[in-house]
């Protein structure tokens, strides 16, 4: 498989999207929390804007932390044209009421009005960080002329904490396998933590399905059914995430799933 710096594909995630994740669907209320081991992230979102959630935040994190790792500036530049945009995200822009333009919209400004609180507990040790992903973003686009370009360039300046996270700690991916993998949410996140683990796992380790539902099914009930269910949804993500990390080398029990020393998705840069 050619590597993602020759084709360049080469982009980056935030660490804290890869160690905890977002929502997979709507939910209610304006708070959402994840856990990875002692790690916890938690979202916190204006009650009147709501929580993001599916694949767009997803794709935009991602184009955000690979231009801030390539340019090493705070600000982002989106582009003079929606349409321009959308092609950089994989997405072709349609308009209605479900189409892509309004939720692009609609996610993008519930991404960068939310605020997190990452958490980390070991024993007696605890560590906590608030971040916001925006200071600022200026969206000139217009929506039903996705190809007209505007007056001025549509930014996003990220806030200096996220800045920082993310270019001394960005996880490197694949673009190709995000847009590969946009229609499901819990399939780019589970290549986005694979390709993660994978890149420092030196032996047999299993991970309990109980952990793994803290960490990716939140949505999902802490019940027998729940649970079952869980187990189902990350089992189909896995085998559309192997199509495009064909190297990852994984076992199943009935209380775990296994990590095998494997290559890394895309090596460490």
């Amino acid at each position: 498989m050619e590597e993602a710096r020759e084709a360049g594909a080469l982009g980056f995630m935030a660490r804290a999207m890869v160690q905890a994740t977002m929502p997979h669907r709507r939910m209610p209320g304006n708070e959402f929390t994840r856990t990875n081991g002692a790690f916890t992230m938690t979202m916190l979102a204006p009650s009147k804007i709501g929580l993001p959630y599916g694949s767009i935040p997803r794709l935009v994190t991602g184009f955000l932390t690979t231009e801030a790792v390539r340019t090493k500036s705070r600000e982002i530049v989106l582009g003079r044209t929606l349409s321009k945009f959308m092609a950089e995200l994989d997405l072709a822009p349609t308009g209605g009421r479900w189409g892509t333009i309004p939720r692009l919209r609609d996610q993008m400004t519930r991404l960068f009005a939310c605020s997190i609180s990452c958490t980390y507990t070991s024993g007696s040790s605890f560590g906590l960080e608030n971040v916001n992903i925006a200071d600022k973003a200026t969206l000139w686009w217009t929506p039903h002329q996705p190809d007209q370009a505007a007056l001025w360039e549509s930014t996003v300046v990220l806030s200096e904490r996220f800045f920082t996270e993310i270019t001394e700690n960005p996880v490197p991916i694949d673009l190709r396998a995000l847009k590969a993998l946009k229609r499901s949410p819990m399939a780019l996140d589970v290549y986005l933590w694979l390709t993660y683990r994978l890149s420092y796992v030196k032996g047999r380790t299993a991970i309990p399905w109980a952990a793994l539902q803290l960490q990716f099914g939140a949505d999902y009930p802490t019940t027998d059914q729940g649970r079952r269910d869980f187990k189902k949804a990350f089992l189909r993500a896995l085998g559309k995430v192997a199509v495009v990390y064909p190297a990852a080398r994984l076992d199943t029990a009935p209380d775990s799933l296994i990590l095998l020393p494997s290559r890394p998705h895309v090596g460490r840069v």
